[in-house]
């Protein structure tokens, strides 16, 4: 047997420091008690989070899950040292599916990962999950820090968030009757959100542009980084109204897939979706990005929202309804198209007529 060492290690010489990861829970207490809600009180450093859905009104709950990430955006983030709004983005792509689906969003766990903690950069994410916690209606209620040396680089750390929401029985989306004659209404984005990242990073190195220089599609007051890191919307509030009016059909949240993607998820066997894309929002970032990658129509609406972060399905007759209910709630809506019978059993898909906005 060789000798023992004469070093006595400890876990801080291996690269995690349990005493900085005790100071990030300290520094995030507050962040995470402004989140609390009926059911949950946000505190933290149990094992476990508790939720009573009597507490929170329900009466006969089907519970929905979701998890995402921020994905490449948090590259952005990184290299512009902007770490304050990537926290909002990730409660917005999990909340954003739970409310699709008709459910109210409850409780939010985040995952945050580094090679060694930086408590200063760490905290500041947090606080944009408060804020978007906050913004969403539902609780952070608990999370987990993992310190990794050796597994991500300097400066590097990775996002992944957790959402639980709940719907009474009967009132999920989609309903039964979506179908042929109903009215397809966009709600605007607020710019890329949290999709296509990749892409767009790699027409930002090709053409060798600064994240700290003016953005060529944004007021002469934001960098390029600033710009591209514009938050990803939270409908929740929004939507919850638009449901409430008792004649929403279906909700699909635009994310990575785009429009192409994403709108069949919502749709039944034997309908296709007709789109006008000249009605869709015209955000100047979509014009620039397609204009610097030479981006066919194709793989903008298969790629990135377009200017359109939620679509909402709705009855001809009661289509101006839930547009109000959207922008009674600070929403901008445009009607884009229309559902129309298909062969029988089809799968769902998108036609689109026109040309892009920009």
């Amino acid at each position: 047997m060789s000798a023992p060492p004469k070093t006595s290690y400890t876990y801080a010489d291996a690269g995690v420091d349990i005493e900085r990861g005790d100071a990030l829970v300290d520094a995030i207490k507050a962040e995470a008690r402004s989140t609390a809600r009926a059911g949950a009180d946000a505190a933290l450093g149990g094992f476990g989070a508790l939720f009573d859905l009597k507490a929170a009104g329900f009466k006969d709950p089907i519970l929905v899950a979701t998890t995402d990430g921020v994905g490449t955006k948090l590259k952005i983030a990184i290299d512009a040292g902007v770490h304050d709004t990537v926290g909002i983005d990730l409660v917005a792509m999990c909340v954003n599916d739970l409310i699709v689906q008709g459910a109210q969003p409850l409780f939010f766990l985040d995952y945050y990962a580094t090679g060694a903690l930086d408590v200063a950069v760490a905290a500041q994410v947090v606080k944009g999950i408060a804020e978007g916690c906050r913004q969403a209606g539902c609780a952070l209620v608990g999370g987990e820090t993992a310190e990794m040396p050796g597994f991500y680089a300097k400066g590097d750390h990775d996002l992944a968030g957790f959402a639980v929401g709940a719907a009474e029985r009967g009132t999920l989306l989609p309903t039964a009757d979506i179908g042929a004659g109903d009215v397809l209404i966009a709600v605007a984005s607020a710019g890329i959100h949290s999709n296509g990242y990749s892409l767009v990073r790699r027409i930002v190195a090709d053409r060798g542009l600064k994240l700290d220089a003016p953005a060529p599609f944004d007021s002469p007051a934001a960098t390029l980084g600033e710009a591209l890191l514009t938050p990803t919307r939270i409908y929740v509030r929004a939507a919850l109204a638009a449901h409430a009016t008792g004649h929403l059909k279906g909700l699909a949240h635009i994310t990575g897939g785009g429009l192409t993607e994403n709108l069949p998820r919502v749709l039944p066997k034997g309908t296709r979706a007709e789109i006008d894309l000249a009605a869709l929002p015209a955000l100047p970032v979509f014009g620039w990005l397609r204009a610097s990658g030479n981006i066919e129509a194709g793989e903008m609406l298969r790629t990135f929202n377009c200017g359109a972060g939620l679509i909402a399905v709705a009855p001809q007759a009661h289509a101006r309804a839930i547009a109000e209910a959207f922008q009674a709630h600070g929403e901008h809506t445009a009607v884009i198209g229309s559902l129309c019978a298909a062969e029988p059993g089809a799968k769902p898909h998108v036609v689109y007529r026109g040309t892009l906005p920009f």
